[in-house]
């Protein structure tokens, strides 16, 4: 097999990586890391760790969020001066909800050429082992931290008829989970964790379902998940309310699916009425489980303030649904 031939000078190489298994690097990827003149790396321990591995010894340059305001001009006057040089990424390939955008993005503009050596991808792997419709999709990254813009993107994603794909960190999945079922409605979804390493698996069953597993042991490793899209003609549609007594285990479940809710800024009253649907329960059993006491009768009044409150933010009656031009289905 012949060998790869040598980077050109001036030129940045866009190389991915291994997501967990080190066998996966390419003989392309390991001859452009040994022969470019530096690597710039998020992480530079971790890169070191594969480096090391295959016996590489190319220097490495620290670049990241908190730094690439100040490394990306000397790195891009470095590739002008006729060096080569490798973007990498913790795992996987970099520049794809990854600071390392933001250097082929300058490297663009100053007219340096930019070259891609692809490698392993925790997106397209795990909508490849998922096995939901992969015709149609959309890579999300992470959801927002902040309430308010979290709330406007989750909203954005309750119309979305693409497959969803998620990353999420150990110790939010389960909440993650749970405000998904709440907001899109109970469906199905693959949780993938630990991709192509020794625990590597997918769970796939309802969001809620993954919900109460993950809340009932520890999360531990790199998550993706994969979120089916809606059944076609009912984009929005609830559980239906089976009026069965609420599990104690499954408890914790709704109470932080309210609790996620009410910090987006949804009302209690809000928050305790789209759980209920979202998840086929009584609102009433619902209400006084989490908080001791039976919901005021007046509030389920047909017609009534209450009904009109509980409307989802954003959602009166008569709106229109952006995605289907038909009236939106208030809950």
């Amino acid at each position: 097999m012949s060998s790869a031939p040598a980077p050109a000078p001036g030129t940045l190489y866009v190389c991915g990586t291994p997501i967990g298994n080190l066998e996966d690097s390419s003989r392309r990827l390991l001859s452009t890391l040994a022969q470019v003149n530096w690597i710039a790396a998020e992480d530079t321990r971790q890169t070191r760790k594969l480096l090391a591995h295959f016996d590489i010894h190319t220097p490495l340059v620290a670049y990241h969020e908190h730094n690439r305001a100040r490394q990306e001009p000397v790195l891009i006057a470095r590739l002008l001066a006729g060096e080569s040089g490798a973007l990498v990424t913790d795992a996987g390939m970099p520049a794809i909800s990854d600071p390392g955008q933001s250097l082929v993005n300058a490297a663009h503009r100053a007219g340096v050429p930019v070259r891609v050596v692809p490698g392993p991808s925790a997106v397209t792997a795990a909508l490849a082992i998922s096995g939901l419709a992969s015709e149609r999709w959309c890579f999300e990254g992470f959801l927002p931290r902040q309430s308010k813009l979290r709330q406007e993107r989750l909203e954005q994603l309750r119309r979305e008829a693409r497959t969803i794909v998620l990353f999420e960190a150990p110790h939010r999945v389960q909440e993650t989970l749970a405000e998904l079922a709440a907001v899109l409605g109970d469906r199905q979804v693959a949780v993938v964790r630990e991709l192509t390493k020794q625990f590597e698996e997918c769970r796939r069953a309802s969001l809620s379902q993954l919900a109460r597993e993950w809340q009932q042991e520890p999360a531990r490793g790199e998550f993706v998940l994969v979120i089916a899209p809606p059944v076609q003609g009912q984009p929005f549609s609830p559980a239906q309310d089976t009026g069965e007594t609420i599990a104690a285990e499954d408890e914790p479940v709704y109470r932080a699916t309210v609790a996620a809710l009410q910090a987006q800024g949804w009302s209690r009253s809000q928050a305790i009425r789209r759980v209920a649907q979202r998840f086929g329960l009584s609102r009433d059993e619902l209400y006084a489980r989490l908080y001791g006491q039976r919901k005021p009768s007046s509030a389920d009044e047909p017609g009534g303030m209450r009904d009109w409150e509980d409307t989802n933010p954003g959602e009166k009656e008569g709106n229109t649904s952006p995605a289907t031009g038909a009236r939106a289905n208030v809950p």
